[in-house]
């Protein structure tokens, strides 16, 4: 019989396996090109605007640059290309309003997991309305709508699952006993007279001889907060190198039909609903493993588990007031005296509001960039959809691995990521060298992208188990998910951005490879931000936080 932990543990590892293949099959591959194909097959040619785009797909099988194409959304002619872009700024910026709104609902381990499992269903719903929706049809600008909702169900879900996180490292086995020791020695050194300060890093100025208890509990708490890290950081990147293990999967699944169909819009309509499909399906795990919340326990948060089962049990709880409640709770929480008692929470969200804009557009762009720029068929954007995760599961078995062996902080391990990711835009600014254009270099042909995905798939895996790990340490106890909601705003919520200033610079330029300098600025512009956190007195800080605004709730 399955123990707590390993009960809990597997239904976190279940949501991971299901709803990582819509972001590697649908989200960051199949989605971008299908909305873009729609807008296509219902476009114009420039500058004359009376050629349907269709018309022209012929110079691809010949090696042909396409004419560009533009499709009339209200009173506005659009880009093809720019269209997806379009739809993802709106998508993400819907789901930031929704991540903010049930951030406090999360926070009840009651409707946690009814919460998990009701967006994961009905994004993974939409997913799969993909496939009888056609190109052809007058409505086909719904295609827009069922890509909000999926990527709006996914975001919310995955605040949910990340708000087990943290409770979830508590509970291994390993930490738990390195918690153990740290508590009985601390016992033992108040028993003495020799009670350490939790909020001073100082060694007492008394003899050796009466202090040598006291430093063997700083070495077990030292022990203890390095084991409670690295066991984070383990779980994150494991479960980040499942989900893309079962991406992988479903792509060399859906390269059969993409393949024999020659790319049709219909290949990619149903490789995305197969995403959806198995979303709903291994969500089901989840549903049977993951607690429903009154009988959670954690080394940290066990008063706040028993304060929301006393709130169902009375009756007290609703969900209108939780909305209202989650609105101004984020008031009170970017409050600049709140901001400063968290002031190292806050560092690495603002670095994350940028990081993880880059990476998210990085990944878009490119995508967008080999189909429209090096015409790239879609079995080739299918192959770099597979070798991108496929290399980043390595990366998240990899790292972890290099971090033990050196004793590396989660935080050095982020810097270093950080820097061998910048290189990928940079590598693509090096095409409007003249010496690169028409040869080898400066991202200039299709055998470059091969390469780049590569490179920056192994980058990738390893930097968003450990982004994830590395936020884990500042979240004040029992309020996971509602600060991981700022997390997930500052993640896919917060891309509209990114997104938006490509789709203009496309619009604007004509050149979708301008771009590459935007996403440059990005990442090196929060390395010093992230540089500048400070991890000990973050740990303390969020260790001791108790909410104090006075319209909020505690």
């Amino acid at each position: 019989m399955l123990s707590h932990f390993r009960k809990k543990y597997y239904g976190w590892l279940s949501y991971a396996f299901a709803s990582e293949v819509f972001v590697i099959v649908s989200l960051t591959l199949f989605m971008p090109i299908c909305l873009e194909q729609f807008a296509r097959d219902n476009g114009y040619l420039v500058p004359d605007k009376t050629e349907r785009c269709s018309s022209d797909v012929s110079r691809l099988d010949n090696d042909m640059t396409p004419g560009r194409c533009v499709v009339k959304i209200g009173w506005f002619w659009v880009d093809s290309a720019s269209f997806s872009l379009y739809v993802f700024s709106a998508s993400v910026l819907l789901q930031a309003l929704t991540v903010i709104s049930v951030g406090g609902i999360a926070d009840h381990p009651p409707h946690r997991k009814i919460l998990l499992l009701t967006c994961a269903w009905a994004g993974a719903l939409a997913a799969t309305f993909f496939l009888p929706l056609s190109s052809n049809s007058p409505l086909w600008f719904l295609s827009a709508l069922l890509a909000v909702i999926a990527n709006v169900g996914f975001g919310t879900s995955v605040v949910a699952m990340n708000a087990y996180l943290p409770s979830l490292a508590k509970e291994s086995p390993d930490v738990v006993k390195a918690y153990a020791m740290y508590r009985n020695a601390e016992e033992s050194a108040s028993i003495l007279g020799n009670e350490p300060d939790d909020n001073d890093n100082e060694m007492s100025d008394q003899p050796l001889m009466h202090n040598t208890t006291t430093d063997e509990v700083y070495v077990l708490k030292s022990q203890y907060e390095t084991e409670l890290s690295r066991t984070t950081s383990r779980i994150s990147s494991f479960g980040i190198a499942l989900g893309y293990g079962a991406g992988i999967f479903l792509l060399f699944v859906a390269l059969i039909p993409v393949t024999m169909m020659k790319g049709a819009t219909f290949s990619l309509r149903l490789a995305i609903s197969l995403s959806g499909i198995w979303w709903a399906v291994f969500s089901i795990p989840a549903l049977i493993w993951l607690p429903s919340g009154r009988n959670t326990s954690s080394v940290d948060d066990e008063d706040a588990i028993w304060v929301d089962a006393e709130t169902v049990a009375t009756g007290k709880w609703s969900l209108w007031k939780e909305v209202i409640a989650a609105w101004k709770r984020l008031g009170g929480m970017l409050q600049w005296n709140e901001i400063k008692r968290l002031r190292n929470t806050f560092k690495f969200l603002a670095a994350w509001f940028l990081l993880s804009d880059a990476f998210t557009t990085i990944t878009g762009t490119a995508i967008l960039f080999a189909k429209t720029v090096l015409n790239m068929q879609s079995s080739s954007l299918i192959l770099i959809g597979i070798i991108v995760p496929s290399s980043g599961i390595l990366g998240s078995l990899f790292w972890p691995r290099v971090q033990q062996r050196y004793g590396w902080s989660n935080q050095r391990v982020l810097l270093i990521l950080l820097m061998l990711a910048s290189l990928v835009p940079a590598y693509g600014c090096l095409g409007f060298i003249g010496v690169f254009r028409g040869r080898f270099g400066g991202l200039t042909t299709k055998g470059e992208m091969f390469g780049l995905a590569i490179y920056f798939g192994f980058v990738l895996g390893a930097f968003n188990g450990y982004a994830r790990a590395f936020y884990a340490e500042f979240l004040p106890p029992g309020e996971e998910a509602r600060w991981y909601g700022l997390f997930s705003i500052t993640d896919k919520s917060s891309s509209f951005i990114g997104p938006l200033i490509v789709g203009l610079i496309s619009d604007l330029t004509g050149n979708i490879r301008y771009a590459f300098f935007f996403l440059v600025v990005m990442i090196w512009a929060a390395i010093p931000i992230l540089k500048s956190v400070d991890v000990e007195r973050g740990r303390r800080d969020a260790q001791s936080y108790k909410y104090s605004s006075v319209n909020g709730t505690a």
